[in-house]
């Protein structure tokens, strides 16, 4: 929801709300400013942390008021502390890779690997690396991409089952399809076309700027 209300301050420059979502932001941080909050340690699960740090990051590509200075922190920062906390995340013990969907072994779902929170890693990361041009980012985002494709969140015709489990080495498939499992990786994966696209048109143009759009 606070990542929408980004895009609408962004898309119409009305700031009526933009008191009430960075409060909204800044208030779930928690104490190591990654979106892993104490009040939602039991319950957290790798997607539920991933929104924020997406909301985060559009914060920082659409340049959304910084945080009051005494907060000492930044919307890019934010963003990358998820993405830092869930890259450490990253299981090559089952199923050659993914990340599962819950974060503590004894909630419902640590066994599954799910496309939204694969997919919500893969696009952080795209977008990562198209804004820093750091390319570690956009390694990880091809190790997402591939590896989802190799187990088969990314199907033929590109449809997106909703998860995998480990149990059987992330054989078996739950088929429930849901739009926002194809969204995250469609806006990747423009991401990611634009990443290679622009840097030979970078070369030649004097003081292009990727981040302009």
């Amino acid at each position: 929801m606070f990542g929408s209300l980004i895009d609408y301050w962004y898309y119409t420059g009305d700031d009526t709300y933009n008191e009430i979502t960075t409060q909204a932001m800044l208030h779930q941080v928690g104490p190591d400013r990654d979106y892993q909050p104490p009040n939602q340690t039991k319950s957290l699960g790798n997607d539920d942390q991933a929104f924020w740090g997406l909301a985060a990051m559009s914060a920082a590509e659409q340049k959304f008021p910084n945080p009051p200075p005494d907060q000492d922190i930044s919307w890019l920062a934010l963003a990358q502390a998820v993405f830092n906390t869930q890259d450490a995340e990253w299981d090559n013990e089952t199923c050659g890779g993914g990340l599962r969907w819950q974060k503590v072994s004894f909630n419902v779902g640590f066994d599954y690997k799910n496309t939204i929170t694969n997919g919500a890693f893969f696009n952080l990361a795209a977008r990562l690396g198209y804004y820093t041009h750091n390319e570690s980012y956009l390694d990880a985002a091809t190790r997402s991409w591939d590896w989802s494709e190799s187990v088969g969140l990314i199907g033929g015709e590109y449809k997106f089952p909703d998860g995998t489990w480990i149990d059987d080495d992330c054989q078996r498939k739950n088929t429930l399809t849901f739009s926002y499992n194809a969204g995250v990786f469609l806006l990747g994966a423009s991401v990611m076309y634009n990443q290679v696209s622009l840097i030979p048109f970078a070369i030649w143009v004097p003081n292009f700027d990727p981040h302009d759009r």
